[in-house]
């Protein structure tokens, strides 16, 4: 046991060259789940890991891989599969600067990108491809096979968010992207989550296959009991639902946190345009992150919010998944998730790798029954908030933020925003039979 208390990157049996590459990029102690998935992936073991977010999971991973790679560097070695596409250019961008020293291909693969420079890059038989799995399914039903053959020798198949992965949502690529693989006996298969669902512990039931050593399943400190960590400060603010854009400017503005670096979360695409550009002329540095946005625009926000030349971001649930971005102080939940795991997500942007953090919740009446649910989740109850007081934000801010949002309404109106998003379902509608007269 003290041997792994104990561990290093080298007596976790990683690659010298691996070993000077987590160095100078500042990773030099290996976290609990490094030091418990590490070893047994490179025995050859599918593996089912769980961890809190910020625990380190995607080296985890990626280092034992790149070190099977670098004793045999064949062409597609690996595929990564996970839910959005900020999360994909994370991964890709670790593994690329991982593997910068030993001339590494990547291939990210992700919504939003021109499918002719994917297929291109595919056609050169990347070492890994780090994808989405709506976009890598598009690859496999429509290239060719000189554009996807190589996948059917890749030797890893990893399901990073593997909770989310595994819904309805998105089985019908995932079974695309898995078919277009070697069987599971032919490859080792790696699933990491923050949240152990019934689908991820169905897996661990799975017969072995012959052949191969028995599946490895690591939970760090029992996930599912320590939701979040305990240097998160969990609060909530009561709100009256027709001020909520003046209570969020007094709570960004004040004394406590002025300053700060937060994550506005809202469940809708057209709150987070409406928060982004009443802010803005609030005078705010703010950016956003929502499915409405271009993919160059969204890169372009995470950009500008990771080097702090905006202090605010807001988003949708695109960005509630893995993103590391270890200057977050404060997460507001500007609209209450339906599930209480999509909290835990959203609070995990913060208060990640045992820095302190506070998630401040928004609360209208409607909102009772899903805060009940993430305590029941978390296991913690939330304490009121002292931050924002009645008085202070009729007479300082209930003016001037009805004045910003009524300005923020008339433009997005004369830029008919949303109008893509309403044909596109119109389009849906038509090809399912609807037709609307």
């Amino acid at each position: 046991m003290s041997e792994i208390k104990n561990a290093t990157f080298k007596s976790l049996g990683l690659s010298r060259w691996l070993q000077e590459a987590l160095q100078a990029m500042k990773i030099n102690q290996p976290t609990a789940i490094q030091k418990a998935c590490i070893p047994e992936i490179l025995k050859g073991r599918d593996c089912i890991g769980g961890a809190k977010t910020g625990s380190g999971k995607t080296v985890a991973f990626a280092a034992p891989m790149l070190t099977k790679w670098s004793e045999d560097p064949s062409g597609m070695f690996g595929v990564v599969l996970t839910p959005t596409r900020e999360l994909a250019m994370q991964i890709a961008e670790q593994f690329t600067a991982l593997g910068s020293s030993m001339n590494i291909r990547v291939a990210l693969v992700v919504g939003g990108e021109s499918i002719v420079d994917q297929a291109i890059q595919l056609q050169k038989k990347p070492h890994f491809i780090i994808a989405t799995p709506g976009r890598l399914a598009h690859h496999i039903m429509s290239s060719g096979e000189d554009t996807i053959g190589g996948l059917k020798r890749a030797k890893f198949l990893v399901l990073d968010e593997a909770d989310s992965l595994l819904t309805d949502t998105f089985a019908s690529d995932l079974a695309t992207c898995i078919g277009a693989l070697p069987s599971k006996d032919k490859r080792q298969t790696l699933l990491f989550t923050a949240t152990i669902t019934d689908q991820v512990r169905a897996l661990e039931d799975a017969p072995i296959q012959e052949g191969k050593p028995p599946l490895f399943t690591y939970q760090v400190e029992s996930v599912d009991k320590v939701a979040i960590p305990s240097t998160l400060k969990t609060e909530y603010i009561l709100v009256p639902e027709h001020v909520k854009e003046a209570y969020l400017y007094q709570l960004l503005t004040c004394e406590t946190y002025k300053d700060s670096s937060a994550i506005i979360f809202v469940n809708r695409t057209m709150t987070a345009e409406i928060l982004r550009r009443t802010l803005y002329h609030l005078e705010v540095r703010v950016a956003s992150l929502h499915s409405q946005m271009p993919q160059q625009e969204r890169t372009n926000s995470l950009h500008r919010f990771r080097a702090n030349v905006a202090r605010v971001l807001i988003a949708t649930d695109v960005a509630s998944r893995g993103l590391d971005i270890p200057t977050v102080e404060l997460v507001i939940n500007y609209d209450i998730p339906a599930d209480p795991d999509t909290f835990i997500h959203r609070a995990g942007r913060t208060a990640r790798a045992g820095r302190s953090g506070d998630a401040i919740s928004f609360v209208t009446q409607r909102d009772v029954s899903r805060i009940e649910a993430i305590e029941k989740r978390i296991n913690k109850k939330m304490t009121e908030s002292d931050k924002v007081h009645d008085t202070a934000v009729i007479r300082k801010a209930l003016t001037k933020v009805t004045k910003a949002k009524r300005e923020s309404l008339m433009a997005m109106e004369k830029e008919n925003f949303g109008e893509r998003k309403r044909v596109q379902k119109r389009k849906e509608l038509a090809s399912k039979g609807f037709r609307r007269d």
